[in-house]
């Protein structure tokens, strides 16, 4: 089996459920899920179906 590598990842406490959930009704576990979803989204990008957009700013102090 290829090396995977660790990273961790901190959600909101709502999308987290969301995504438990829809792995339940999917029967993958929580981090399949979120693997398959980064994967869809990685090949549909480079199909051309999803525009690039800009990551999202984090509202620094101030």
């Amino acid at each position: 089996m290829a090396e995977r590598k660790s990273y961790l990842l901190r959600l909101p406490p709502e999308l987290m459920d969301t995504l438990h959930r829809w792995s339940k009704d999917e029967l993958r576990s929580l981090n399949a899920q979120i693997e398959y979803l980064l994967r869809d989204a990685v090949r549909q990008r480079k199909k051309g179906l999803v525009e690039p957009t800009d990551p999202p700013q984090e509202d620094g102090p101030g």
